[in-house]
C-alpha cells in the first residue's frame, strides 16, 4: 500500500448522498464523518463533489504487447487515472496473445511498473484467439498475475464443446468466461447493423440474432456445468431479455454495455465516418432504450469501456479498410452521466454499483469497489457532476484519437484519483504514478 503522505478529504457526497470527510492515511481510509482533522495531512476540498469507489474497468484493450503503436499499460493506464479508475482488466488480443503465464506476467508487471492503476490480465480462452484447443488457464490462474477473467474477445469461442471445456475447467479456481457473442458465420463481411440504415446504405449487416444467439447457448452450457459466465458488450434488446430470462432461473451469468451503446445509434454510419464503426456495431434506437432500461434494473450488471484505440492510419481511411473500435477511460464516467444519472434512470449510489462494486466482484478484485468507509482501501474517485467539457482527442491521455464523442460536450468531470491512497490526478489533471517503492 502506498505510504506517500495522508490526505484529508473535506466536504464530498459519498455516492452522492450525504456530505462527509474521509482521512486517507498509509493506503487506506483510516476514518470517514464530519468535521474530521488531521496535523500534517494535505486537504483536499471537495464541496459539491462526488465521491465514488475507484472505478474499476472489466474490458480494456492496452494493447502491449506488441502493438504499441495504438497503446501502451503506460498510456492505457494514464487514461485510466484520468477517467477515474483504479483497476482495468487488460484483453488478452495483443500480440502475442496472452494465452501462457509468461505473457500474463509480463502485463502485470508493466501495470505495478507504470503505477497510474491496477493492471489485471484476461487470459485468452483459446490459444491464439484460434478456437482451436484450450489455452493454459490453471497456469494463468497460478500465476503472480493471477488471472480469473478468461476471454478471446475480438473473436467468439463459436465451439460449443469447447466453450463447455472453459466453463467446466475455470469452475476450480473460481474463474469466468467472458464471451464476446458473435457467430461468425452470420456476420461474414458484415460492416454494420442490420436494419434500415444498411439497407439504404447498401453494406452487408450484422444481425442481432449472431449475437443473441451465442448468448441464448452460452447461458444454458452455463446453467448445465454450473458456472460463471459474463457476457461482454451487450448491444441488443433481444440480449437483453435473454439475459433477463437466465437470471430469473439462477444462472450464474453476469453481463456489461459499454457506454457508446448506451447513446450512440446506427444513424451516424450515415456519415462513413469509420470513429463509428466498432464491434459490436452501433445498434436502432430501440436497442439503446433497452440497453439503459437493462442497466437500470439490474439486468445488465457493470459499464465495461471497451476501450480500443488504433493508431491513426487504422481509422482514417475508407469504411470498409477501417478497423473497429473506439476509445472510451476517460469518457465513460461523463458519458454515464449523461445517459442514465442526468435523465433520471439511476442514482450515484447506483453509478457507483455498476462502475466499481460489481466489476470488482466479477473480476475477484476483493480490494478494490469497496464502499467508502473506515478501513477500506483508498481507491477514490471524485467526480464535479456539474463541470462541463468538450472532448478533444488529441488532448487525451491515451494514443488513440478515435473517440465518437470528439467535438461533444459532455457533463461531469473527474476531479481526483487516488489510487492506492496515492493521489494519481489532481483538479482534473494528471499527478503523479503511485511510487514504485510503494507497491
Amino acid at each position: 500500500m502506498s505510504t506517500t503522505g495522508s490526505y484529508l478529504i473535506k466536504g464530498a457526497r459519498i455516492a452522492g448522498g450525504d456530505a462527509a470527510d474521509l482521512l486517507v492515511e498509509n493506503g487506506f481510509i483510516s476514518a470517514a464523518g464530519t468535521s474530521l482533522s488531521a496535523a500534517g495531512a494535505t486537504v483536499v476540498d471537495a464541496d459539491g463533489l462526488i465521491a465514488l469507489p475507484g472505478l474499476v474497468d472489466l474490458h480494456t484493450h492496452l494493447r502491449e504487447p506488441g502493438r504499441e503503436d495504438a497503446e501502451t499499460v503506460e498510456t492505457g493506464t494514464r487514461a485510466a487515472a484520468l477517467g477515474g479508475f483504479t483497476a482495468v482488466h487488460a484483453m488478452a488480443n495483443s500480440s502475442p496473445v496472452a494465452d501462457t503465464a509468461g505473457v500474463v506476467e509480463q502485463v502485470h508487471t508493466l501495470g505495478r511498473q507504470a503505477g497510474w492503476a491496477e493492471v489485471r490480465p484476461v487470459g485468452a480462452v483459446t490459444v491464439g484467439l484460434a478456437g482451436e484447443r484450450l489455452a493454459e488457464l490453471g497456469a494463468m490462474a497460478d500465476s503472480r498475475a493471477g488471472v480469473r477473467v478468461f476471454s478471446d474477445d475480438g473473436m467468439c469461442v463459436w465451439d460449443p464443446v469447447l466453450m463447455r471445456r472453459a466453463l467446466e475447467y475455470v469452475k476450480a479456481f473460481d474463474g469466468v468466461i467472458a464471451q464476446h457473442a458473435q457467430e461468425p458465420r452470420l456476420t461474414e463481411g458484415a460492416q454494420m447493423n442490420e436494419g434500415a440504415v444498411s439497407a439504404v446504405l447498401g453494406m452487408t449487416g450484422w444481425p442481432a440474432v449472431a449475437e443473441e444467439s451465442i448468448i441464448a447457448r452460452d447461458v444454458l452450457l452455463a446453467q448445465h456445468v454450473d458456472s460463471r459466465l459474463h457476457i461482454c458488450h451487450v448491444s441488443t434488446a433481444g440480449s437483453v431479455e435473454i439475459i433477463r430470462w437466465a437470471k430469473q432461473r439462477g444462472i450464474k451469468v453476469t453481463a456489461e454495455v459499454t457506454p457508446h451503446h448506451l447513446w450512440l445509434t446506427d444513424e451516424l454510419v450515415r456519415s462513413y465516418d469509420p470513429v463509428f464503426k466498432v464491434n459490436p456495431p452501433l445498434r436502432t434506437n430501440d436497442d439503446v432504450l433497452a440497453l439503459r432500461a437493462g442497466l437500470a434494473d439490474g439486468t445488465i450488471d457493470v459499464i465495461g469501456t471497451d476501450h480500443a484505440p488504433h493508431p491513426s492510419e487504422a481509422k482514417e481511411c475508407e469504411w470498409a479498410q477501417a478497423a473497429m473500435g473506439m476509445t472510451g477511460l476517460e469518457t465513460a464516467l461523463s458519458v454515464l452521466q449523461h445517459t442514465m444519472v442526468d435523465t433520471g434512470l439511476i442514482g450515484w449510489s447506483d453509478v457507483a454499483r455498476i462502475t466499481s462494486a460489481r466489476p470488482a466482484r466479477i473480476g475477484r478484485l476483493a480490494h478494490q469497489g469497496q464502499p467508502l468507509a473506515a478501513g477500506s482501501a483508498a481507491n477514490i474517485t471524485l467526480v464535479d457532476p456539474a463541470a462541463r467539457w468538450t472532448v478533444d482527442p488529441a488532448a487525451m491521455a491515451t494514443k488513440g484519437r478515435n473517440s465518437p464523442f470528439a467535438g461533444r460536450e459532455l457533463p461531469g468531470r473527474v476531479v481526483a484519483t487516488f489510487f492506492k491512497g496515492h493521489p494519481t490526478v489532481l483538479e482534473g489533471t494528471l499527478n503523479s504514478p503511485l511510487p514504485a517503492e510503494a507497491e
